[in-house]
Parts: structure tokens; sequence; C-alpha cells
């Protein structure tokens, strides 16, 4: 075997194999000749046809059997004669495939990027630091309060804060589209669940007014027959209801899943939430800045087609997801739009993947069992949702992998410098959420 490797760009390779005819013409005649001991042929006892006639039968199509086999092993053992490691799938166009003649092709393929700097030496991250406070437990009550509103109707104009309850009907140049129309639908005047336009429209009115309301739709709309477009809706009012909202006293704690109604337990179990809740989100936090810290020293080429898998993906999960939401997709979408998400994500993928290597890094099962176990805390029988998660590989991958990361985003901050960042909790709670390596 002849092996020829070109270089055609940074991480691309052409690898050229060619495979002496007399090996290949060896394969061929071994082959027919096990066939020619099972064949049936008309005329000829099985097993007894002569070895020219199951030739001229199936000898194009051993031909085709043999040379894919002998590329398919070639090729790896070419791959591994030259200490090449494709990222990818290679492309394989075969040069020549007649009898005799040398078995000729060329794969094409790019290698992996050489990742130098697996560690976050000289490169600082803050922290998030923050404590909960009583007037974010008693903003969470507030918040508790509005899930318990009673509403109370009322004879005057409706104004922010209002619920205001309506039958509509919705046109695009006089005709209707698909959801246009409602009966007995609630809308909460100056919530971001409406367009501003619709809202605004609403404002003022009294039970039993009838009017036109003309929304702009955005662009970005997610029902694609009114994006970007004016819509009328004809709309009547029901009635106008003020809200009322519940003491925070002893039902009301009840209400909250606390058995003796006692309401500085409840604010204790609010602020353990908040506690849990705002360090799961420093964590988060934390993890995407060292993600992209990680980014930002390492300027890597990236192999194209492990880019274009990703974007594919991508795009498969969106046209999985909008068929959940019951949302047509007439047209395929633009793939510009995931490439550079792509591009990130087979990075990190690609630059973890070394520091893993680097740091002889392993899930830890104690971790691993700590978290499912944290999981199964939440349901009726925790017991058996632990033996349900280890009962599947796939599932166990999951966590992990979810603990894996969690040791990768240690292992580089050991190595960082680290900076604590005063936060408040709504400031904590308003930052970016992590992305999916």
């Amino acid at each position: 075997m002849r092996v020829a490797v070109e270089t055609t760009g940074e991480l691309g390779r052409k690898m050229t194999v060619a495979i002496p005819a007399d090996q290949v013409e060896q394969e061929i005649t071994n082959r027919l000749k096990r066939l020619s001991k099972t064949v049936r042929l008309p005329g000829f006892r099985p097993g007894k046809a002569p070895l020219k006639i199951v030739e001229a039968k199936y000898g194009a199509q051993v031909l085709q059997e043999v040379t894919g086999q002998m590329i398919e092993n070639s090729l790896r053992d070419a791959l591994t004669q030259e200490g090449l490691y494709p990222a990818g799938g290679p492309e394989i166009a075969p040069k020549s495939l007649h009898r005799g003649s040398d078995l000729e092709y060329v794969a094409s393929f790019d290698v992996f990027p050489e990742v130098k700097k697996l560690d976050l030496q000289g490169v600082t991250v803050e922290r998030p630091v923050c404590a909960v406070t009583d007037a974010d437990v008693d903003k969470t009550i507030a918040s508790m309060r509005k899930q318990r509103v009673m509403w109370q109707a009322v004879e005057r104009s409706a104004g922010t804060g209002d619920r205001v309850r309506i039958d509509f009907h919705g046109t695009v140049d006089g005709e209707p589209f698909a959801g246009n129309e409602a009966k007995d639908y609630p809308v909460v005047l100056g919530e971001t669940n409406v367009l501003d336009d619709f809202s605004q429209g609403l404002n003022g009115v009294t039970s039993g007014t009838r009017k036109t309301i003309t929304v702009h739709f955005p662009q970005e709309y997610h029902g694609t027959e009114v994006a970007g477009k004016q819509v009328d809706f004809q709309i009547e009012v029901l009635d106008v209801s003020e809200p009322e909202l519940p003491d925070v006293n002893e039902e009301f704690a009840k209400s909250f899943g606390i058995a003796d109604g006692s309401v500085e337990k409840m604010r204790r179990e609010v602020h353990e939430n908040l506690t849990r809740e705002g360090e799961e989100q420093v964590a988060r936090l934390v993890r995407e800045r060292v993600m992209q810290a990680l980014i930002d020293v390492n300027h890597i080429d990236l192999p194209g087609k492990l880019v274009q898998e990703e974007v594919q993906r991508m795009v498969e999960a969106q046209r999985s997801m909008r068929e959940q939401q019951g949302v047509s997709v007439a047209e395929e979408p633009d793939t510009a739009q995931f490439d550079a998400e792509a591009r990130r994500r087979v990075a990190l993928g690609l630059i973890v993947y070394e520091v893993v290597n680097a740091n002889g890094l392993k899930p830890d099962k104690a971790r691993v069992r700590a978290k499912i176990e944290k999981m199964a805390a939440s349901y009726e029988d925790p017991p058996a949702f632990v033996q349900w998660y280890y009962g599947d590989r796939k599932r166990l991958e999951q966590v992990e992998s979810m603990v894996l990361e969690e040791q990768v985003v240690e292992t580089l901050l050991a190595t960082a410098t680290v900076t604590d960042q005063p936060s408040s909790l709504d400031g904590l709670m308003s930052g970016p959420a992590s992305t999916n390596i």
C-alpha cells in the first residue's frame, strides 16, 4: 500500500492511497471461489458452476464489494500509519476501480486543531457574591400574593394592573388568519404577555365597550402569518376587574404548603429557595465566564465538517421544537443564523476535550450519585427515581456529563485569578444564562 499526504490548509489534508493490483485481484478471485461453492446457476448442480461463468455473472458485484471493503480497511490502516485523526468522516473520491490496475482513491478531511493553552493562568474571572436579604424575601412573597390574586369587577375605566376580559376577532387586510379570534380572553393591562399596542388599546375601556384596535406585529413574531404586519382587532369588553391580593397570614402560608400555617416558616423556606437559586445562578455565570475565557485564550481553526454537523443539529432541534409547539414550518431555515453559535459550541467542545484529557478527568462517581439523589428528593419515591436513572445508561451519561463539566470548571478556576464581585439578587438573576457546549 502506498500512501501520500498533502496539506491543503491549516487543518485540511488530502491523502492518496494506492493498493497494488495483484492484491486486489487476489481478493476478487478468493471471493469468487467462495461464491462458486454456494451459488445456484441454471444447468449446474450447487457448487459445480465453472468459475468463469460465476465471474461473468457476479464479477461486477464482487468488484464493488471488494473495493468497498479494501477502501474501508486501507483507510483505517493508512490513517494509523500517518498518525492522522480526521475531524469528521473523510470524503472518499476513487481514482481507479478497474480490474488489472491499482486500486487508488483520495480521502479528504480536516484534522483536529492543536489546543495550546489548557489553563487560565494570567486570566481574571469575576465571581458574583450575593446574600439574600429580607427585601428579596418580601419581593418574592409579593409575587406569591399575585399568584393568589382575586379579581373584583368594577364599574370604571380600565387602567394599568386591571384585568379586562374580551372577545376579539382579528384580520389582516380584511382577511382572517390562524388564531385570529377568542372568547372570554383575559388581558392584564401593563403585563408583558401581550403586545404593547394591544394593551394600550384597552386602556380606558369600560364594560360593554366595542372598538377596533390596530396592532403592529414585530418582524420576528413567531406567527408567520402576522409577523411584520398590521392587524385590526374588533373587540368587545365583557368586564373590567381590579386585583385583590390576599393578606399574608396563616391561610396564605398553608396555601403554599406550610402545614402549620407559620408565616415565619414560610419566610425561611423562601429565603432557602432564593439562596439555592442564587447559588445555582452563580455557578452558571462562573461557568459561562470560564468557558468564554477558555475560548479567548485559544484562537483555533475549526474543522468545517464539525461546524456543519453542529449547524444541522441546531436546525433539527429548532424544527422539532416548532413542531411540538404546533407551528408549521413551510421552508427550510436560514442556516447562517446558527453559524456563530455552532462555531462556539464546536470550539468549546474541542478545547474542553483537551482539558479533560490533559488533566485525566473522569466523572466523580460520588458526585454523580449525590446529584441524582438531589434530583430525586422532589419525587414521591426517591429510591425508585435513583434506580430508574441508574437503569438507563443514556440517562446516567447525561448526569455524568454535567458532573464532568463542573469538574472542568473547578480545574480551570484553580489556575485563574478569581475576584469576588458583590451583587444584588436582582442583578444576579438578570445575568446571562449559560451557553451549552
